[in-house]
Parts: C-alpha cells; sequence; structure tokens
C-alpha cells in the first residue's frame, strides 16, 4: 500500500526524519516555558502548514487553541483528525470557527477574549497562478497585505507575547506578485514589532501540500488521467511535519523581527517532473513521454482498461507494466523563478544559533507611513475601474525597487 509519508521521506526530501528534531531536543525546555499554558490563537489553521503548526505544538500543552479558516470542511476533518489521534493533546478550551479573520464577527471574537498570548497567522494566497488578472491579484494582495494590515492593528489593541506570520523563499528578490507580497508582508509585519515581537519564517515548498503540484499528482492518478509538470524549474522541499515544525521554532524561539529559513543546501533542490517519474515508478507504471498535454490526454483515455486488464491478468493483483503518459516541457508562464533563495546580499544571516536553520537577523523597524501610503494607494487602485496588473505592478515595484517582475503573457490556468 502507497504511504505518503514515506515515500516524501525516502524520494522527495530524501531523510529519514525531520531535520529540525535536534534543535526541537535542543530547546526543549525553552519551548514548554513559551507554549504551555499560554492562549493561541492559528488562523488558517485548517491548511497544511497552519495544521502542522497545530500539532507541532499541542505536545507542550496550551491552555486554549482557537482556530480560524474559511475552509469549514477542512476545519472539520482536522477536528477529526485531532480527536482520532491516539495520545493527542487538545485542549479543554478548544473551538475551531469557520470565519474569515478580516471579518467583523472575528474582531469580536478576538475582543471578547481579550486578545491571545500567541497569534500565528497562515491565511494567505500562495500560489504563483493566483496573479492571472486584476481581479485576481487584488484577491491576493487583500489576503496578504491590506487584511493582513487591519489584523495587526486589532492584535495592537491586545498585544500578543509572540505574532508570527508565515512568508515565503519567492520574496527574496522576488519575481512574481505572491512573492513581492509576501516580502511587502514582511515590512508590514515589521513595522508592528515596536507594539509586540513579530517573526516570520521562508522557507522552501512543502511537499504534497493542498494545492500543490504533487499533490495535484496524486489526484490525477486517482482518476487516471494524465501528469503535467515543469522540467526546469528547481525547488526546495520540506515534509508537511517540517512545515510546521519551522513555524513553530520561529514563532516561540525567534527574537523579535527574526526571519527563520532551513539550512538547504543547493543540491538538494528538486524538478517536478523528477517527483512524478518517482511518484509513477512507486506506483508500478513506465512513464509514457508525450510532446504535448493533448497528446497526454489522449494517450490517458486507454488507461482504466489497460490497468483492469493487467490487473485481471494477475492473481495477485499486480500490474503489468502499463506506461502512464505525462507532459514534462520548460516552464513558460509569469513570474515563474527558476531557482530559489532563502535571503538576498544585502541580508544579514545568523547560522550559529541553530544547527538545522538560519536566521536573518538585524533587520531595521520599516517606515510604516511609507507602507500604509502604499496600501492606500492599492485600494485607489482597486476602486478604479480601469486598473490593470501592470498598474499594481508598478505600485508595487515604487514601493519596492528590487521586485522584477516576470511576465510572460501566460498563466498556470492556461496548463495541464
Amino acid at each position: 500500500m502507497f504511504n505518503l509519508t514515506e515515500f516524501i521521506n525516502k524520494y522527495v526530501i530524501m531523510r529519514p526524519q525531520s531535520m529540525f528534531l535536534g534543535d526541537i531536543a535542543d530547546h526543549t525546555t525553552d519551548l514548554q516555558e513559551s507554549i504551555a499554558d499560554r492562549s493561541v490563537l492559528v488562523i488558517g489553521g485548517a491548511g497544511s502548514i497552519g495544521s502542522s503548526f497545530i500539532k507541532a505544538i499541542l505536545p507542550y500543552k496550551p491552555r486554549t487553541l482557537v482556530i480560524a479558516d474559511i475552509n469549514e470542511n477542512a476545519l472539520t476533518e482536522l477536528t477529526r483528525d485531532l480527536r482520532s489521534t491516539p495520545d493527542q493533546y487538545i485542549p479543554e478550551d478548544y473551538l475551531p470557527y469557520p470565519m474569515d479573520y478580516a471579518s467583523p464577527v472575528f474582531a469580536r471574537m478576538f475582543r471578547s477574549r481579550g486578545g491571545f498570548d500567541i497569534v500565528a497567522n497562515f491565511s494567505a494566497h500562495k500560489h504563483v497562478r493566483s496573479e492571472k488578472d486584476i481581479f485576481s491579484v487584488e484577491a491576493l494582495l487583500s489576503n496578504n497585505v491590506i487584511h493582513a494590515a487591519g489584523l495587526l492593528d486589532l492584535l495592537s489593541e491586545y498585544p500578543p507575547q509572540a505574532y508570527f506570520c508565515v512568508s515565503t523563499d519567492k520574496a527574496a528578490n522576488p519575481v512574481n506578485i505572491m512573492g513581492a507580497s509576501k516580502r511587502i508582508m514582511e515590512d508590514l509585519i515589521f513595522s508592528y514589532s515596536d507594539r509586540f515581537p513579530v517573526k516570520t519564517a521562508r522557507f522552501a515548498n512543502v511537499a504534497f501540500s493542498n494545492g500543490s503540484l504533487p499533490a495535484g499528482f496524486l489526484e490525477r492518478l486517482s482518476r487516471l488521467q494524465p501528469l503535467s509538470a515543469p522540467s526546469d524549474v528547481r525547488r526546495y522541499f520540506v515534509s508537511p511535519e517540517e512545515s510546521g515544525q519551522i513555524c513553530m521554532l520561529s514563532c516561540m524561539l525567534g527574537d523579535n523581527r527574526d526571519i527563520f529559513f532551513p539550512r538547504l543546501e543547493e543540491a538538494q533542490m528538486m524538478t517536478f517532473d523528477e517527483i512524478a517519474r518517482r511518484l509513477l515508478r512507486e506506483y508500478g507504471y513506465d512513464v509514457l513521454e508525450c510532446s504535448s498535454d493533448e497528446e497526454a490526454i489522449r494517450r490517458a483515455q486507454d488507461l482504466s482498461s489497460a490497468v483492469d486488464n493487467a490487473t485481471s491478468d494477475h492473481s495477485d493483483g499486480s500490474l503489468a507494466k502499463i506506461q502512464y503518459p505525462v507532459h514534462f516541457s520548460a516552464a513558460d508562464t509569469s513570474g515563474e523563478k527558476a531557482y530559489e533563495e532563502f535571503y538576498t546580499d544585502t541580508e544579514t544571516v545568523d547560522l550559529s544559533r541553530f544547527t538545522s536553520l538560519g536566521v536573518i537577523t538585524g533587520k531595521p523597524i520599516p517606515d510604516k507611513d511609507a507602507i500604509h501610503s502604499l496600501i492606500t494607494d492599492l485600494n485607489d487602485l482597486f476602486t478604479r475601474t480601469d486598473t490593470t496588473k501592470e498598474d499594481v505592478v508598478h505600485a508595487l515595484k515604487t514601493y519596492l525597487p528590487s521586485f522584477e517582475h516576470i511576465e510572460t503573457g501566460k498563466s498556470l490556468d492556461g496548463k495541464m
């Protein structure tokens, strides 16, 4: 039977256990003192990283856990998962709320509790494909920047002991609007660091996270649909478990305005087509490379009968080798960066504090007026009917001169 965790460990991250276990063991006492008997609010906690963060902190027994997420079904499944896990600690004051963190009801809930000791925000648009047109760009920037500012104002009423908001490696020298929004988000939260401690983390792709391309491979396989992937885009990967752990370590052990990142070597980067090849081999298929999406779709039409015939021909239930159609090609869509990096030449990096983590330190408090001026400009742009994506890119570049947007006129939504 296929075991996703084992596959990720063996073929994607290529390590038998979390790379952060040593640092967690070395700081167990600090983690216990930071989490035990604290009230914790997790925004976007039903997603892949948010739920992994929750599972990372629960062994340290927080007093309160409130989760807010707009995905009601995922929130329900998270609760079922936690309740069904042997020896899983869940605080008596546990409340999963299906609500938008930018909504009035969220603010009323927050104020009724007098705030929280620890607040972690995982609500974000995370896909490069989220910048297809002006409307998708507005939704992305509203979630990642504009509404985030409103949340920080709300937190200022009852300052937490720690605030964490997840960033991305794509914030380092961004080439897409999503990455630029996260880089601006870093400045935004740091501008509130005189009110309460703020921390963040840039990290790699989370292997098989919800909505990711590898997770899509599993969906395609379940439907016997062809696989498609870029062959020249190299990415770092961490496991779902590791994604929650790095966020916990950053939130609980980071200093004010620290940015954590995993210490991964360039040789550990992988391409998505290689993951697809390894996954197909694990499922018992041979790879049939096609020259286009259309050819792969056509070739896949006979998969169902081929699988049925192969299974019936083998009484032990095994499959004869079946060629599974794929289309691997060079990336040609907007905002696609060929490689990843966690920090820039102008940032100060501390590699001595942890074994498995680097820390970007010494970030100054940004100009809050400049950030709020950008938010005002964005709101003005979004109220106009003639605003284009190019207008928004110009506004972002005015604030963030290092932003070099890659525009090809093509979107991932136009590909298989």
